[in-house]
């Protein structure tokens, strides 16, 4: 027996007795049959569409399943069996699915049904006028017919004259209310009005029937019954006038659909409401938003909104390693210390779907408030969660966002406080962050200029800068670092600090730094040609992704040989930090460069895992120090002490390993002076030249 198959004599056996059908059992489950198959292919078609569950809904009141009870147990079986049966139970995209089906289930069997009742009503309505317009002679068949379908109708009838006041009521009329024919017949139709109705108006076409302004009116109001309890009823009412047109007495026409109304509102629970934690769904969240906005508008300048946008820490890792059982015990247990700790009035906790959590706070006094939500959320989620033989702690990062209504959006407001989300994440987890303009005014820039590298390659804005390294002992030129820049045309020219991080997230920096040990090695290949061996040698930088790059030998023996560029007048820079914690292949690689003569410098040294001992057995021929550390030399007329002893040390342990020191950051002739009675070989900075074009090294070179 197929799916389809099984679920069909489950929904037949939930139905069974709740209507009366002219229809074998054998015809009743070929019927559901044939409806489950359309409720699945709805289920999973793409796109999904629950106009399917509607025409279903339809089938069954045409089929004459119209009992109260049909449509209600259809729902539940829809909602607990249907998934089951597909072996589809956790899945969260389809129960949404399933939600949406029942809804358009009920609302097609309502609909059917409502026109089916409408319909009788006309009928009714129709023999009530015609029995004043029948002759004579069949005036008293006419009564007799009209009696008998007044008496035995399904529906509630009443008759009033027009003062309101109660004339007829049928059977079927007075068990809806509750009241006893004589009850009845000495009340007024205003007694039965709701007090909430009074207020939305919804009697007032009654009163116009009575003085005769309003032939006609249909209407879904309640009606209060003598027991403080009301029902909900669709209300036809028309307005019987004499052959003068004078109005004689007002027939209502009444069905109880309190229980409609009931599914309606479970239904309207079930669509706004997380089915797994009980909390507000990101459309209810979304439509209360809304709502804060459209009175900013009605009173414009006079209210704050708050909002902390959380995300929980770690959460993947336990859904993954301990299952989506434990998971989902996990997230209603967050939801439930949220509810506790925080809901109150103006505030609304919704879950956004999996493992976030937005609070909104109307009428906020300002940031403190909302920090103050942010805090006590941390501190709910303090306490380890128990479940299952397993102590979880749980952390979350909070976005959060706190302003005027006036002068923001619904979507800027989401959309901040789940970027200033990320930040909080980013800087450490289990934090808050406020949102701050500037901030993401940066990250904004950032992405842009993220999103623009490509191209930028691509229209050649990248260009190469070079600064010299002096020998302090004789002030000549022995090296030239390059240094990319970018053209941007929008920005300008931007330095590295603006890019390279950025080159290197996007995978970007390897081909951007073959680029520049091309361009670098055709420019050093240029001063060989010119100033023969008083040619200094060219230092490229080498990012962390290129030291790891598997062809990088490759691509340095082709800068060089396509160059035709000794390998001794090539040096690449790492950063101590790279260099240091570098894995066993990429070191072959390294020592690969340095026995072709490739020379291998550290950059900003001091500033990373200093581990001196570790020199020895990397293949290093330079330390370049940290510009950091030089600027305590820099006064003329005083020496930082401590800054002094270190660089005599680093100059000291470099030398006895047998390489040489460069110094970062050169700014004055009395740090130079400094530097080279510690010791130090060489200095690159300001003080020689800054970063510029080729030529200006040429004219440093021909000045010697």
């Amino acid at each position: 027996m197929s799916t389809v198959q099984s679920f069909a004599r489950i929904w037949a056996s939930a139905i069974a007795g709740t209507s009366y059908v002219p229809m074998s059992g054998d015809e009743v489950i070929d019927l559901l049959d044939e409806l489950t198959s359309q409720l699945v292919n709805a289920l999973l078609d793409e796109p999904f569409s629950a106009d399917t569950a509607r025409d279903a809904g339809a089938r069954l009141v045409t089929s004459h399943f119209t009992g109260s009870g049909t449509i209600e147990r259809s729902v539940q079986v829809l909602g607990e069996r249907l998934l089951d049966e597909l072996g589809l139970l956790h899945n969260e995209r389809l129960a949404d699915r399933v939600s949406r089906l029942q809804g358009s289930l009920a609302a097609g069997y309502a609909q059917a049904l409502r026109e089916r009742t409408l319909g009788e009503q006309e009928a009714i309505r129709s023999a009530v006028l015609d029995a004043r317009d029948e002759a004579e002679a069949a005036l008293r068949a006419s009564e007799a017919k009209f009696r008998a379908m007044f008496t035995d109708a399904a529906i509630g009838i009443g008759i009033s004259d027009m003062t309101g006041r109660v004339v007829e009521a049928n059977t079927a009329l007075l068990r809806m209310t509750g009241t006893t024919r004589q009850e009845a017949l000495t009340s007024n139709v205003r007694g039965y009005i709701h007090p909430e109705d009074k207020q939305d108006g919804l009697w007032d076409p009654f009163e116009r029937v009575l003085r005769g302004e309003q032939d006609h009116y249909r209407v879904e109001k309640r009606l209060c019954r003598p027991d403080g309890g009301w029902v909900w009823a669709h209300v036809t009412c028309s307005l019987v006038r004499d052959d003068a047109g004078v109005p004689l007495f007002a027939v209502s026409v009444m069905e109880d659909v309190t229980e409609r109304h009931a599914l309606q509102e479970r239904l309207r629970y079930q669509a706004s409401h997380d089915p797994l934690t009980g909390l507000p769904n990101r459309a209810l969240f979304l439509e209360r938003l809304s709502s804060v906005f459209a009175t900013e508008r009605e009173t414009p300048g006079q209210g704050r909104v708050g909002m902390c946008y959380l995300d929980l820490d770690g959460f993947k890792v336990i859904n993954d390693s301990l299952g989506h059982a434990v998971g989902d015990r996990l997230l209603v247990s967050v939801a439930r210390r949220l509810d506790e700790a925080i809901a109150g009035p103006g505030r609304l906790i919704a879950r956004m779907g999996g493992d976030e959590f937005v609070v909104l706070a109307e009428g906020t006094s300002g940031t403190d408030e909302a920090v103050g939500i942010a805090e006590t959320v941390l501190a709910a989620l303090q306490p380890p969660v128990r479940i299952g033989g397993h102590e979880l702690s749980v952390t979350a990062s909070i976005g959060i966002v706190e302003r005027p209504v006036s002068g923001t959006t619904s979507a800027d407001l989401v959309r901040d406080a789940d970027i200033t989300q990320y930040w909080a994440k980013a800087d450490g987890k289990g934090r808050w962050r406020v949102y701050d303009p500037e901030r993401n005014a940066h990250e904004v820039v950032r992405f842009t200029l993220s999103a623009a590298l490509p191209a930028a390659m691509e229209h050649k804005e990248f260009y190469v800068e070079y600064q010299p390294l002096v020998r302090l002992g004789d002030e000549r030129t022995v090296g030239v670092e390059a240094l990319v820049r970018w053209q941007h045309p929008q920005l300008g020219r931007l330095g590295p600090d603006r890019f390279i991080d950025l080159a290197e997230e996007t995978g970007l920096i390897v081909p951007l730094g073959r680029w520049v040990l091309r361009t670098a090695c055709a420019q050093a290949r240029s001063w060989l040609d010119r100033f023969g061996v008083d040619a200094p040698f060219v230092s490229v930088n080498l990012a962390v992704r290129q030291s790891r790059e598997p062809n990088l030998v490759a691509d340095v023996q082709a800068a060089l040989s396509d160059n035709g560029l000794p390998p001794h007048l090539l040096q690449l820079e790492l950063t101590e930090s790279a260099i240091m914690g570098t894995a066993d292949e990429p070191l072959d690689a390294l020592r690969t460069l340095a026995d072709m003569g490739v020379r291998i410098a550290i950059d900003d040294f001091g500033t990373g895992y200093s581990n001196l001992a570790y020199l020895r057995h990397l293949p290093v021929n330079e330390l370049k120090i940290a510009g950091s550390f030089v600027e305590g030399l820099r006064a003329a007329d005083r020496t930082d002490p401590v800054d002094a002893q270190i660089v005599a040390t680093l100059v000291t342990l470099a030398h006895a390993l047998g390489l040489t020191v460069t110094a970062e950051g050169v700014e004055t002739p009395a740090q130079a002076e400094r530097l080279r009675r510690i010791g130090c070989d060489s200095g690159q900075g300001w003080l020689f030249a800054r970063p510029g074009p080729a030529d200006t090294i040429d004219r440093l070179l021909e000045a010697g």
